[in-house]
This record gives structure tokens, sequence and C-alpha cells, in this order.
């Protein structure tokens, strides 16, 4: 006899209200929990989670295709672990939705073509472009606990209404959302695809090009309209060539969508004046034109990971099959019909693509691909260059210390200080201290920099053959001083590239920042605490490389980035005439990368941030876009704190370190946790929130309410799925 599932419920209901009545003796054991603390589930009682089992898992059992076109799909709904839900969230808590799709790649075709397609007419252009979208209108019949067959309205059809063809490779997708906001638990969201062909056999034409994963290292959870769209395969299903944007007559191609969104800015079209927008859902306008790609467009593998990175079986066709849609979606100023921009060259068809577009030549810079997206400062022809520090001697309190260090290329060959001198070729040592809190000690007053001071050794280093040289401070580290000191080390060379060819170029390359401690008093030495880490700036960045390839990594970029240094020296020379007359800038780096992070949401609190740099430029971060997404699928969502942060530091308060000079801000000094945490906080109501939690003698006291383990743990308030 089968027992009917509502029984199941009461029975789960009374074992919840059992570990309610033992909530006392549960809560003092350690948590064990499958939620990360960046689920709201990971904070919700023992009994919510028992009784509600947050989470939503979409599986496909099978699809089936019947010989008149009829199209079905067996699946599953569960909680993550593996227990069978009600979609009508009566027997089991929170009401499930899901919808289907299903595609085919046609014979001797390479993307999908959606069975199922809508007309959707735009109110401003009065045109009308097919889309193609999920099923409706089909029927769902349980078979079982959480098993249901879905058979589609829509039927096979190939081209035209042609018969459609078993053999061929089709996909199967689900995606839906589970509403668990009256459980405080927010709304849970999946997806899930299946490729088969329905005459038997495994596909072998298959669409795997890039893997979720790979976006994800920028995106973190690739998901879109609403949440419930997620991952590149499901993606594929329906941004197909099928599909335009009737508004702008954009089309929504994968190959061409993808590219001109993370090109944004660099387009040649949005240089020239027209803006790249997506008309969507309810009107709504998505205008990528501001957008920067954290990792330099140029760097195509960094999307294009190879196979044996992702395992997409597809990886290299961005080297091997060029395509005028694929490359003219970036270089939108190619007219492939006349041959304007593409050396006076009409391209009928991309047969011949590759007759010029070789994966690589023998140069770069040529017409092959890797060689036309090389990145200069990244040129395989540089000698390189690695700097490192051996030792710091006469390293105390008010002595001068000698510094013993190396630079070599990448042979391992000694670079002489002659070719760190003179153009763009620059060699610093940079002492500041002490690494428990940077920022307001004084290496002289001839020391204009605030904290630190950077001297370069190129002039006067003694070094042998083998690239070791060693130099002597000409500034004393202060008699008073106690703790921990560092040393960090940035070296740059410049190159011509192509020299004597119509290609010849000038660029740069820095050396990897290395930093020495070493304690001034006898002390143990203490590196400076790790609060991010660079590994994850790459994550996004690359290869994270600022101030004209000199600084690279995080312990250097500390040094100078303090509580108490401004843009005040180069304010005054600066090329925009408003920013001269502001007030300074603080470059704090706790305040800056919060800011710069922020960018465009500073724009609805009335605030800007930017920085005036080296021979007086203009830096306006207000617009960058942040690219993690939310759980709803939109950008950006600057409340994932572990994109960046590592050691639990988003909750390990700078409680009691150095206050933050901040000209342009609203209080000035302010406390270290209010300024890092107010520069997202953008609200008043927040900072006065901060101020008010400050006592003039005692201090911050965020860690009363927000520390890790409190009633609001910033991680819990941070918590979005």
């Amino acid at each position: 006899m089968r027992i009917p599932s509502s029984v199941f419920a009461v029975i789960r209901y009374a074992l919840a209200l059992v570990v309610i009545t033992g909530s006392v003796v549960l809560m003092s054991a350690p948590k064990k929990t499958a939620f990360t603390p960046h689920d709201k589930a990971y904070y919700a009682s023992e009994a919510t989670v028992n009784f509600v089992r947050p989470g939503l898992t979409l599986k496909i059992v099978s699809a089936n295709i019947a010989q008149d076109g009829t199209i079905s799909v067996d699946y599953k709904i569960t909680d993550p672990n593996g227990l069978p839900l009600d979609p009508a969230g009566i027997t089991t808590p929170g009401a499930v939705s899901v919808s289907f799709l299903c595609a085919y790649i046609p014979k001797g075709q390479t993307q999908f073509v959606s069975y199922a397609t809508r007309p959707q007419t735009s109110p401003i252009t009065n045109v009308t472009a097919i889309q193609a979208g999920a099923d409706s209108g089909g029927t769902t019949k349980q078979v079982a606990d959480g098993e249901f067959v879905y058979t589609f309205k829509t039927k096979a059809a190939g081209a035209n209404s042609a018969a459609w063809d078993p053999t061929a490779t089709h996909r199967v997708g689900i995606y839906g959302s589970r509403n668990l906001t009256e459980f405080d638990l927010g709304t849970n969201y999946d997806s899930n695809t299946m490729t088969w062909i329905p005459a038997g056999g495994a596909p072998t034409n298959t669409r795997d090009v890039i893997r979720t994963a790979t976006c994800n290292k920028c995106h973190d959870a690739l998901s879109f309209h609403g949440g419930s769209r997620r991952g590149i395969d499901l993606c594929i299903m329906c941004h197909t060539p099928q599909t335009v944007d009737p508004d702008t007559g954009n089309t929504l191609d994968m190959k061409v969508f993808v590219h001109k969104l993370h090109m944004g800015s660099q387009l040649p079209s949005v240089i020239a004046g027209k803006p790249y927008q997506i008309i969507g859902f309810n009107q709504a306008v998505s205008d990528w034109s501001t957008v920067v790609l954290p990792s330099d467009p140029r760097r195509c593998v960094f999307c294009h990971e190879p196979t044996q990175v992702t395992g997409a079986a597809q990886a290299n066709n961005w080297l091997t099959n060029p395509s005028r849609v694929a490359c003219g979606s970036c270089h939108d100023n190619v007219n492939f019909a006349t041959g304007a921009n593409h050396v006076n060259l009409p391209q009928v068809s991309d047969n011949q693509c590759t007759q010029c577009h070789i994966p690589q030549g023998e140069l770069e810079f040529d017409a092959s691909i890797k060689g036309a997206h090389t990145v200069p400062t990244e040129s395989a022809t540089r000698p390189g260059i690695v700097a490192n520090i051996l030792k710091v001697d006469n390293g105390v309190a008010g002595k001068a210390p000698t510094v013993t260090f190396t630079v070599k290329d990448f042979a391992g060959n000694g670079v002489t200080m002659a070719q760190l001198t003179g153009g763009s070729n620059r060699l610093a040592l940079v002492l500041a201290g002490p690494a428990s809190d940077y920022g307001y000690t004084s290496f002289g007053s001839d020391v204009t920099t605030s904290g630190y001071v950077s001297e370069s050794p190129a002039a006067t280093a003694k070094c042998a053959n083998d690239g070791t040289c060693t130099y002597t401070f000409t500034h004393l580290i202060p008699a008073k001083a106690t703790g921990t000191y560092a040393i960090g080390i940035e070296a740059r060379r410049g190159i011509t590239l192509l020299a004597g060819t119509a290609q010849e170029q000038t660029s740069e390359y820095g050396a990897v920042n290395k930093v020495f401690y070493f304690a001034v008093d006898g002390s143990k030495v203490a590196a400076r605490r790790q609060v991010v880490d660079i590994a994850k700036c790459n994550g996004c960045h690359s290869t994270l490389s600022l101030h004209g390839e000199n600084r690279n990594q995080i312990e250097q970029c500390v040094l100078c980035h303090n509580p108490s240094e401004n843009d005040s020296v180069v304010r005054v020379v600066a090329t925009n005439p408003a920013d001269k007359a502001l007030p300074p800038q603080s470059i704090n780096f706790a305040l800056m990368i919060h800011k710069i992070h922020t960018g465009e949401g500073l724009q609805a609190f009335n605030q800007t941030y930017i920085i005036v740099g080296f021979g007086g430029s203009h830096n306006d971060f207000s617009d960058v876009r942040y690219p993690a997404m939310t759980p709803t699928g939109g950008v950006p969502d600057t409340a994932k704190c572990y994109m960046c942060h590592v050691n639990n530091s988003e909750a390990t308060f700078p409680i009691g370190k150095n206050n933050v000079l901040d000209p342009q801000g609203r209080i000035s000094p302010v406390a270290a946790t209010t300024s890092a945490c107010t520069a997202c906080h953008l609200k008043l109501s927040a900072l006065a929130h901060a101020v008010l939690q400050t006592d003039p003698k005692f201090g911050e006291s965020c860690d009363v309410c927000h520390a890790i383990g409190a009633e609001f743990d910033v991680d819990k308030m941070h918590a979005g799925k």
C-alpha cells in the first residue's frame, strides 16, 4: 500500500515539534550543516531547517520525442538531500515553479535551435522579432513522490515545419524556483539539462565551448532572468541566432551577445557614439556601454579556457574556427561585405577565415588569432624581470637599513642598474612600518609621502654580475620605532616590440613585488595581516598590475595605500579643473577598493569616487559595474565579501587600528572599521549608526553585534540565498 505524501508531511511536522522541544540541547552542540555561511539557511534554527529542508534540486530523469513530435520529459523535484518536494507547496513548504525548454542542433550546424519560440513586437519600432523561450500550455502528470512527466504543447518540427530529425543532437532543459520567503530563507533556484539523441547513441555534434565554472570566476553564480536560469548549458538553448531584440535590432545570439557585453566601452561602435543596449522584459533598458572587462578583452583565453582546465570539448573553437559573426561582435567596425576595416578585403563567407587567421603565426601582433590578441606587457619576446629581497641588515630603530636584493631576467641573468635607469625603466625600494598598522610613521621632514618612504637604489647600489646588489637607505628607521617593519621591491623595464617594422611599439613590464619583514626592536617578526588575496583579485582581473606595471601584490599595495595617504600631492596639478577645487581624496586601501567596486552604486547617493593620479590624471570609478551576480540574476552583488576577503577578515574588524584621513568624506579622520564598511553602506543612517557606536575614549564597538557568531554577524547579514 502506498502511503499518501500528506501523511509524510504530518510525520515531518511532528518530528519538527520534537526538535523544537529539545532545541536548548540541540543548540548547545556544535553547528552541523551542509550550508555555508553565505546561505540564509546556515543561520536558521535546526528545527526550521529540519522542517523546511531549504534548497531546490531539479533533476531530469529522461526525455522522449514521440514519432509525431510530442516532447516529454521525466524529472524530479527534491531538496538537496534528494527528498521529494511538492510543487504546490502543500505537503512540503514552499511552492515550486518550473519551466521547460527543448532545442536541437540541425545537421551541418553548430548551435541549438529552439523548438519553442514566440513573436515579440517592439512598442518603439513596431518591429516583430522571433525569440526562443520556454514552452507554455503543456501538461504535467505526477508519476511518483517528487517525480513528474511534463508533456510539451510545442511539438518537435524541423526548419520550415519539416519533419523533425531523430538522429540530431537534442537538449531538454528545466529551470525553476522554490519560494521560501515566508521562512526568511529567500527563493531557491536550480536548473538542469540533458543532451541526447532520440534515435539512440551518444551525441557527437555538441555545443560545449565555455563551461559555467569559467564564468563564475567573476560572476560567482551565473544566473539571469530573476535567478532561475543558471548555467551556460541552459543559456545557449535560448540565446541562439533565432533570438533578436526587436527594440534595438541587436541579436541575442550567445556568441555575439556575450562578446559585446564584455567589450562594452571598448566596442568600436560605442567609442563612435552608439551605445550598446538590450531592451528586455517590461521594456527595461540594459546599457552595457560602460563595461570595462577587468581581465582585458585581448586575453581571450581567460574566458576560453582550454579543455584540460574546464573539460569543455570545443574550448579551442576561438582558435580553430573563426567566423565573421563571432569576430565581428568585438570588431564591430569591420564591414565584411565591403572590406572596410578588413584591409579592404570583402569576406562573403567564413570559408577563408582560417587562411589568414591561423591559430598562431611567427610574430606577435600579426593576423593570427593569438598574435592579433597579444597583450604588449605580456609579450613572449620580453627578457623578463624577477626581483627578490634576500635580507635586511641594520634594520633597527634609529638606523638606515641595508638591503640585499637581486634583479634578474627570466633566464637567470643579472639585470644591471643601468638597465633600470632612464625611460620607463625603474627600480624602487619602499620602506614602511609598523606592519601591524601602517600609515602615520614619519621617515623625515623631507618625505612628502604619508607613512612610507620610497627610494631608488639604481644610482648607488653595489652589484655583482649575477644581479645581487646591496643598497643602504638614505632615510632612517624612526628612533622610537617598535615591532615589525617592511621593505617592498618594485622593478620595471621598458621594451620596444617589433623594432623597425610597421608594427613597432613600446611597452613595459614589471617584476612580481616581494615584501620582506624584519623586526626593528628584537621582537618576533610578524607579517602584516592578510585581508584579501591577490589570487582572488586575479579571478576577475587575470593579472592585476597597476601604476605602469609596478605594483601587483596586495602586500606591496598597502605599504602606500595606508590610512594617512591621499592624492594631495598630484591633485594640485590635476588636468581636470574641477578636481583642483576639491579636497584630497583618501586612497586608503580598504576605503578605495570598496568604493571602486561599489562604483555604479555611488550615483544613487549622489557620491563619486575620483582619484587624481600621476601626472594629474582624472580617474573616475563611479561607473564601475562589479560583476558578482545576485541570487536573482542581476549585477552587482557587493554583499559577496568572500569574493575578495580571506581569513574571515570581513568580520574580523580593524578596531583600534589607525583612523583614516578622508578629506572628501563626511567625517575625517574616521575610525578604521567605519571607513571600510561605510564605503559600501552608503546611507547616512549607516554612518550615523557607526558613529553612535564609537566612543571617543574606547573606540568602535562593531564586534559586539557584527562579529562572527553575533546576532548581526556580517556574513549572516550578507547571506543572499
